[in-house]
């Protein structure tokens, strides 16, 4: 069982040296053996490439680290994937540089690749949140108002909606099947819960395993230092658009989704609030694209969106 790690980084010096060396002290306890660590730089503009060249260095007895630079600044997805493409391993680990995993984390969620319909594994999220500590990690979904909407599950349950892509395990053969992060969610968000939904709805199944724990660090990461609440809302607007028009199949849904579409746009109107126009408009751009991408995630779909949705509770 090979096991590769893919730590995706934007302007991550501080949280580089504060958290890397716990993660190579992590992944050194349990009986899985880790191939191979590789860090993909974004195209960052702070000293992450030199404190990168110092850790290949400094633990080039103990472990591979491979070090990928983009030449310009791709995005989450497009960083991910182009380490996945890189990878070796049959299993590959994504860590965000806010998030530092628990001894014997591996251990307790490769144990379940044992069955082969097992895409993926999340890990209980220990997220540090204004001085508190929520737990995340297991996902949950409901159809409300032409939406998908996604919140946080209880933690005493297995089955998931979701694996996170900033702590999560996934089996590197299906991850290749699915196609990996689609890059259209790029810079961020959504992404994960895009490939976990279509892996559910094509017949593969994702497990949340409480065991296996991280801790995150969300306050300190890079989307809430670069990009403003602005842009952040507009995304997030724009990529819960994206997936229903990616992924949603089921004709009730896509009607209550059109029927939906004119009570968001008013209410923004009537607050004032016009990152949904925005990111409505973003979509719309992508138009040809994102029929692109849906005829091909259908070619795998074996469920209906209602089944998968109702999988977890």
């Amino acid at each position: 069982m090979k096991i590769s790690i893919i730590i995706p980084n934007y302007n991550g010096e501080e949280l580089l040296k504060e958290n890397f060396p716990k993660v190579i002290t992590s992944i050194s306890h349990g009986s899985f053996q880790v191939e191979e660590v590789i860090i993909v730089d974004d195209y960052s503009n702070d000293n992450s490439k030199e404190v990168i060249k110092t850790f290949i260095d400094q633990y080039k007895d103990r472990i591979r680290i491979f070090f990928i630079e983009n030449e310009k600044n791709l995005g989450f997805s497009s960083s991910v994937n182009k380490g996945v493409d890189n990878a070796t391993g049959d299993f590959v680990v994504l860590l965000n540089t806010d998030v530092v995993p628990e001894n014997e984390f591996l251990s307790k969620a490769l144990r379940h690749f044992g069955q082969k319909d097992v895409f993926a594994v999340g890990c209980l999220d220990k997220s540090v949140e204004s001085g508190k500590v929520v737990f995340r990690g297991r996902g949950i979904g409901k159809w409300e108002r032409g939406f998908l909407v996604h919140s946080r599950g209880e933690i005493n349950k297995t089955n998931t909606l979701w694996v996170s892509g900033g702590s999560g395990i996934f089996r590197r053969s299906i991850w290749e099947k699915l196609g990996g992060f689609s890059e259209v969610y790029n810079p961020f968000y959504w992404e994960d819960i895009d490939l976990s939904y279509k892996a559910l709805k094509s017949g593969y199944r994702i497990i949340f395993e409480p065991q296996s724990v991280v801790v995150h660090k969300h306050e300190k990461g890079a989307i809430k230092i670069k990009y403003s609440t602005f842009w952040v809302r507009v995304i997030s607007y724009r990529n819960q658009i994206l997936f229903v028009w990616l992924n949603i199949t089921d004709l009730n849904l896509i009607i209550s989704h059109v029927v939906w579409m004119p009570y968001y746009f008013l209410r923004s109107l009537v607050k004032g609030d016009i990152t949904f126009y925005v990111g409505f408009c973003y979509v719309l751009i992508k138009l040809s694209h994102v029929v692109f991408i849906r005829n091909r995630n259908k070619k795998t779909f074996l469920k209906n969106d209602q089944d998968v949705i109702d999988m977890v509770k």
